[in-house]
């Protein structure tokens, strides 16, 4: 993410992005972080995890809202981010 779109960005994902996610039903809860200890010569790096009770819940999210809410991003942003999903387990 570059710097001059930072603190826009962290507060539109605040305030717009992440409720319309949480808004699908498909997610119980979400964290937005911050890597520290990053190489921020472009610009900060961000995080967001969002946490599901069963992977269904997860795989109707991509199915139905991924493309949607990613293109609105994009849309929005252009080329000021890069985006990329990874699937997670908790294990402890």
């Amino acid at each position: 993410m570059l710097w001059g779109i930072h603190e826009e960005w962290v507060q539109w994902m605040v305030q717009e992005y992440i409720p319309k996610v949480l808004a699908t039903g498909c997610f119980v809860k979400h964290q937005l972080v911050r890597l520290l200890e990053a190489d921020e010569t472009e610009g900060p790096i961000y995080a967001v995890q969002y946490f599901f009770h069963e992977k269904g819940d997860y795989t109707r999210y991509i199915e139905q809202h991924d493309t949607i809410l990613r293109n609105e991003s994009f849309k929005k942003w252009g080329d000021s981010f890069i985006s990329f999903k990874s699937l997670m387990e908790v294990v402890n």
